[in-house]
């Protein structure tokens, strides 16, 4: 590349953003860690992180079944790809745990990475953050909206260019000028920013690992958490026993805390950081951290996983007196 052609690129790129930030600035960001409640009925409060996680589950149960039909013993095109991924999935789970345990761990870890890449996926889609129910704001106001009628279904939006207001602001009627400001509550929103969620899967995962230890090794599992045979047996070095196995405990009590927080944190740092880069450098550089968001996705979801498989294959290894 010339210095005459890097400078065009420059210069292109500089265009992209000034336009970007002049003429396509979104309003500014309402960052509200708590999901929305979009929808009300007479006995439940539907969530915008609720309401697409059951878009999600239904997408994979009706594409399961459309893709479940397409298998075949030569598969090709996008069932192909789909299969080579999941064997791909398979063997490496076989790799790291053996044949019996595998096949034994499979369903389970499989599905905690495909339900949480889906779902930071399909945050990553356009319409996320800029689709949704427009609420007066009463001490906070992100922009101001116009309000028309198209089909007539009654649609509020921020026109292009659009003035942004602060909380300062007086709140305007609709029934004057038909604007009125407030805030937007996407009907979208990622799953795992609902700290509910995260939470779930992993107390999903804590109750499949322990159920894996129980059944492998019965009640000789729990000797890892009550050691007190030396203890009983008069020896007084059995309370170091005793102690490391509370820790255990306290540890796989733990497992959990850390495993929200973990996927929670990372996937609401960001969501956070696309609202803000929106706002800052739309258009153009926006497009870098979508970039840095799929790979973050793909991450969290592949660690997950293989966390939930390591302490799967940890609690049905043996343990003795020993291993401690």
């Amino acid at each position: 590349m010339n210095k005459q052609t890097g400078f065009l690129l420059f210069l292109l790129i500089f265009i992209f953003i000034v336009v970007g930030m002049v003429f396509f600035k979104p309003p500014p960001p309402a960052i509200i860690i708590a999901p929305e409640v979009v929808f009300r009925t007479s006995f439940l409060n539907i969530t915008n992180t609720m309401f697409t996680s059951w878009i999600v589950l239904i997408l994979m149960i009706v594409s399961s079944f459309f893709i479940g039909r397409r298998f075949s013993l030569v598969p090709s095109g996008f069932v192909g790809g789909l299969e080579f991924i999941i064997g791909g999935f398979y063997d490496l789970i076989i790799s790291i745990t053996g044949e019996e345990n595998g096949r034994k761990f499979f369903w389970v870890v499989a599905t905690i990475f495909f339900w949480i890449i889906l779902n930071n996926y399909f945050a990553l889609l356009p319409g996320n953050f800029h689709i949704g129910m427009t609420e007066p704001g009463y001490g906070e106001t992100q922009a101001v909206f116009e309000q028309t009628t198209i089909l007539g279904i009654d649609t509020a939006y921020i026109p292009i260019g659009g003035d942004s207001v602060n909380a300062a602001n007086a709140i305007k009627p609709a029934t004057e000028g038909g604007n009125f400001s407030g805030i937007l509550a996407p009907y979208f929103r990622s799953v795992n920013t609902d700290i509910n969620t995260p939470l779930a899967i992993a107390i999903f995962s804590f109750i499949f690992v322990e159920y894996w230890g129980l059944s492998a090794l019965g009640f000789g599992y729990l000797k890892k958490f009550f050691s007190f045979n030396k203890l009983l047996k008069g020896n007084p070095m059995g309370i170091i026993d005793v102690f490391v196995g509370l820790l255990e405990l306290v540890s796989e009590l733990s497992r959990m805390v850390s495993f929200t927080f973990r996927l929670f944190g990372n996937i609401f740092a960001g969501e956070v950081l696309l609202i803000m880069m929106g706002f800052l450098v739309p258009l153009l550089v926006i497009n870098i951290f979508y970039g840095l968001e799929l790979f973050v996705g793909f991450i969290q979801a592949f660690v997950f996983a293989m966390l939930t498989l390591v302490f799967a294959q940890t609690a049905v290894s043996h343990h003795d007196d020993s291993s401690h």
